[in-house]
């Protein structure tokens, strides 16, 4: 790999290993921990299936939201991304299955990452430009799909970590 592609790799894989860095160890407690009233959360609907609450369009300000959602989140918009700019484009949010278990939340973690870094890898450099379907019908440059999933590493990585950080220090 050279040029533009080696540098997302390069990215996509820094960024993955801190946000993976920052799951690791975490239990089912932490995972579901709710440091204020009112988060949005990863749970078992009325209607028998396991949800990650959201809502369109989202309220100003969003709730706080658990670790839980911030790891489904992530995993499930890999899979996602994936679906719809080199899959099949049959998965839809109410047909993605939903993790409820760190365990779970995590193996799809690396399955979103490992279908984004196989995606890359087989790409040629002036692909990067060819416009790309989105999930929710927005067609982006190729690049932008990666990038974007190097900043929701990252981002919410880091609200993680803090999460974690804030779980330890409780009292």
């Amino acid at each position: 790999m050279a040029g533009r592609i080696a540098l997302l790799a390069h990215q996509m894989a820094e960024a993955y290993g801190l946000l993976r860095g920052r799951v690791e160890g975490l239990d089912e407690d932490e995972f579901y921990w709710e440091p204020v009233p009112g988060c949005w959360t990863v749970h078992f609907d009325a209607g028998g299936r396991w949800v990650a609450d959201y809502e369109l369009p989202e309220p100003e300000p969003a709730p706080f939201t658990t670790i839980a959602w911030r790891l489904v989140h992530v995993a499930t918009c890999k899979v996602m991304y994936h679906e719809y700019a080199f899959g099949p484009r049959a998965l839809t949010w109410d047909s993605i299955e939903i993790p409820h278990t760190v365990a779970d939340a995590v193996a799809m973690l690396e399955h979103g990452q490992a279908l984004l870094t196989d995606d890359l890898r087989k790409l040629e450099e002036p692909e990067l430009d060819r416009p790309r379907l989105t999930n929710w019908g927005d067609r982006w440059p190729t690049w932008q799909i990666f990038w974007t999933m190097v900043g929701h590493d990252l981002h919410h990585g880091a609200e993680i970590g803090v999460l974690r950080d804030l779980y330890r220090q409780r009292s």
